[in-house]
């Protein structure tokens, strides 16, 4: 396509997939798009292997790596032990947890069991990141996203040294020009209908509100991004300024995701409508499936979900217990299950291969194309 980002990362097509399963990168980007690895789950040394093995099955086609490295985090900076981060929870939440999980038949003696490690909440901070950024660069990686605020100075500085676009996700005008001043390369426009974290914007308004903003600042990559699932979105953002889509959502079913069943089968089912915005997993904003988990955090006597990473020690070892007993078929534990999807998720009805995703896109993108241009007249 002759787009200017397809010319600076040598790709065929603009569709960015952003996924935490290394098969899905590596077949989008064969495909002709670009697979992006979600990295934050991961230590140094599985990084590398996962990243290894993209090398080995990628076909020498390019490919990125996506970190997390939030502009406001608790202990952001360091200096707390995970000790002392376990003593900042509340008592109270704990105990919210447990009665969520025991009105749905799940014990809860051994909740708590499982202690933090050393290196908690590191992926979050300059600490773990630049390790993970490190193992990135010696691998053939094109592209560094920075998922939640500004690229830090050390992660800009890696790229250019070694020839690598960088990429930041903004939900606001006001995050984008920051993008900017700082110099990044690529600006994704994510709307309030994206999975995982994002903001209250919509996409259809996010987008060419960013795409004029950055303007003045110099000659910036927007991609739109947001409930994207099909090609004539995609193209409706393009026809709005940006130069192609990023996309997470639509790999969650695909055949290769290694997404819990329970939660893929939900995907599959689910309308647009049974998604919402909630702070009950990670402290801050994120779009996941609403269950009664979601609910419960919404009810009038919940207590105020607590900042990143805190809210993480209380909802990690009950959503992973949830995990674990769903696969085994508990209906307490099956109601309970969500994950992070955007509402695209209506749209999402059957679980195909991702290469056959990416060639959907691009016959229906061009299909929208050749609708818009019959309109025009000669």
């Amino acid at each position: 396509m002759n787009s200017p980002i397809c010319e600076k990362l040598g790709i065929e097509f603009p569709l960015f997939a952003f996924s935490h399963c290394r098969d899905v990168v590596a077949e989008v980007s064969k495909a002709g798009g670009m697979g992006v690895l979600g990295a934050v789950g991961h230590t140094p040394e599985s990084l590398e292997i996962e990243l290894a093995w993209i090398d080995e099955h990628v076909d020498g086609k390019p490919y990125g790596v996506d970190l997390i490295v939030p502009t406001s985090m608790d202990a952001k900076e360091g200096g707390l032990t995970p000790e002392d981060l376990v003593a900042r929870v509340p008592a109270g939440h704990k105990r919210y947890v447990e009665q969520i999980l025991a009105e749905h038949g799940i014990p809860t003696d051994d909740l708590w069991e499982r202690t933090i490690g050393e290196d908690f909440g590191d992926n979050l901070r300059a600490v773990g990141a630049s390790a993970q950024l490190y193992v990135a660069m010696s691998h053939p990686v094109s592209l560094v996203v920075n998922a939640l605020g500004v690229p830090p100075p050390f992660m800009m500085e890696a790229a250019r040294s070694k020839g690598v676009l960088v990429g930041a996700l903004a939900g606001s005008k006001e995050h984008a020009i920051k993008h900017a001043e700082a110099g990044i390369d690529v600006i994704i426009a994510a709307g309030g209908e994206a999975g995982g974290h994002c903001g209250e914007i919509a996409t259809m308004v996010l987008v060419p509100e960013i795409v004029e903003a950055v303007a003045e600042y110099g000659d910036f990559c927007v991609l739109g991004a947001g409930g994207i699932v099909t090609g004539r979105q995609m193209a409706a953002c393009m026809a709005m300024g940006a130069q192609g889509a990023w996309t997470g959502s639509v790999w969650l079913t695909t055949a290769e995701a290694e997404t819990h069943p329970v939660v893929k089968e939900k995907m599959l089912t689910a309308t647009s409508r049974q998604t919402i915005r909630s702070r009950s997993r990670t402290g801050k904003y994120t779009r996941q499936l609403r269950s009664p988990w979601t609910d419960a955090w919404a009810a009038p006597d919940a207590p105020e979900p607590l900042g990143m990473p805190l809210q993480g020690l209380i909802s990690g070892p009950a959503l992973n217990k949830i995990d674990k007993l769903a696969l085994a078929g508990d209906p307490g534990a099956k109601a309970l299950a969500t994950y992070w999807v955007g509402q695209g998720v209506g749209l999402m009805n059957q679980s195909v291969s991702a290469r056959t995703v990416v060639f959907d896109f691009m016959e229906d993108f061009a299909a929208a194309a050749e609708r818009l241009s019959s309109f025009v007249g000669e």
